[in-house]
């Protein structure tokens, strides 16, 4: 049974941050900016937003170490977020905002995983921007919600049926194209646990910190993400196979 684990990782991490350009360039450029700001002398900082002070200002060592501990995960804070929100105009909000509630809140920071810290506060921006959208989407068309809502992994399987499904939209597309495809059909739950194992390659305890769960639900989330990443892969190699 094919594992996400066995492609190469070029076709699982196709957004890249800072410094890449392209679809996320110009949000890393605009988060890599207010940080060098910040991290400079007070005198320096005069033309700083006042909205990305925290209660405590940091110090300029502080800020020095906030650039250097945090703004090496910027990749992996888009990828996060990239899959969790299926929409990169969105991923991109999440992250500046991910980013400026981080430098908030950086003088709290106990040590420890930072990758792990700022991935929670990641989750957490998306957990808002999510329940924003769905209360949007209840003002506008309820049964929207409903239907967003009652898929399971089981039911992404049956998705892929004859005719323009998303079994015959993956056979169209690269190799790179259909693990990021299938990764997309995953329900939330499991598309975040294995995003964050084998993209962003965070420890079994680590991804229960970012998730707010026990470690035994990383397993078993973890386990079943594979299996139906599995499942589907193969149900669209077959696909592929058949219409050659």
């Amino acid at each position: 049974m094919i594992s996400i684990a066995a492609f190469p990782r070029a076709c699982v991490r196709p957004w890249r941050g800072p410094g890449a350009g392209g679809i996320f360039g110009a949000a890393a450029d605009a988060v890599r900016a207010l940080f060098a700001v910040a991290a400079a002398p007070a005198e320096g900082a005069a033309g700083r937003s006042e909205h990305a002070l925290p209660e405590r200002p940091l110090t300029a060592t502080e800020a020095v170490h906030f650039r250097a501990s945090m703004l090496p995960h910027l990749d992996a804070a888009y990828t996060l977020a990239r899959y969790l929100t299926r929409d990169a105009d969105a991923a991109q909000d999440i992250v500046q905002d991910a980013y400026l509630r981080a430098y908030r809140a950086f003088a709290d920071f106990k040590g420890g995983s930072a990758r792990a810290w700022l991935l929670a506060i990641v989750r957490n921006c998306h957990l808002t921007w999510r329940d924003h959208r769905r209360r949007e989407m209840q003002r506008r068309a309820p049964d929207a919600v409903a239907a967003e809502e009652g898929g399971d992994a089981e039911d992404a399987i049956d998705l892929l049926v004859d005719g323009e499904t998303p079994e015959t939209i993956l056979l169209r597309r690269s190799q790179a194209d259909r693990v990021r495809g299938i990764l997309e059909l995953l329900p939330e739950p499991l598309r975040e646990v294995l995003v964050l194992r084998e993209l962003d390659e965070l420890s079994y305890r680590e991804i229960a910190d970012v998730a707010g769960v026990p470690v035994g639900t990383v397993m078993s989330r973890l386990s079943r993400a594979r299996r139906h990443f599995a499942d589907l892969w193969e149900r669209v190699a077959a696909g592929a196979e058949a219409v050659r």
